[in-house]
Formats: C-alpha cells, structure tokens, sequence
C-alpha cells in the first residue's frame, strides 16, 4: 500500500506545525506510516496540483472560513477535506486528529 500523506493547512503553518509533531508520534507508536506536514493555506492550490499530492486536507479552526473557498479546490483533486476539532486542536491531541484523518482517508 502506497504511504498516504496527510496534509495540514493554517493561516501560516506554524501552530498547526506543533499538532503535526504529536500526530506523528501517534503515528510512529501505532506503527503506521504516514507522510504528515503543515502548510499556509495560501500554499493549498501548489500542493494539490503537485505530483505528490495530499491524499486529505485538514484545516486548522483558525480558518475554518475558508473551508467552502478550499473545498471547491481539494473537491477539483479529488481529495477529501474537513477542519480539525477546535477542542482537539486546542488541546494539541494528535491521536484525535489522525483518527480524523483516517475516516477521511478510508
């Protein structure tokens, strides 16, 4: 099975870098693999159009005004996209927010 990678999006990718860390070590301790990083949302149309595209989009709640502007775009990939809990964001946990990613995947 090809590795699936999991994409974040924030207004500038660096608070959503620290939730990518935690579900990375939720990842490892599983002992899956996924390929899990964060972006600026002003990033979003490079990386979908890029031959290494996300296999999913999550965005953090800080643009979750975004999400209709956005979801034309990954809908046009073919990739799915929902935003992170507010509560699991804020709480920085990482295991809930790669079960998120997981549904959106499957």
């Amino acid at each position: 099975m090809a590795k699936k990678t999991i994409m974040l999006a924030c207004t500038a990718g660096m608070s959503t870098s620290m939730l990518v860390k935690k579900m990375q070590d939720t990842d490892k301790t599983a002992g899956k693999d996924y390929e899990i990083f964060a972006t600026s949302t002003s990033d979003v149309d490079e990386k979908l159009a890029s031959s290494n595209k996300p296999d999913v989009v999550l965005l953090g709640p800080q643009v979750s005004y975004m999400k209709e502007e956005i979801q034309a775009k990954t809908d046009a990939a073919g990739v799915p996209l929902d935003v992170i809990n507010m509560m699991d964001y804020g709480m920085m946990k990482g295991d809930n927010v790669l079960k998120t990613a997981e549904a959106l995947i499957s």
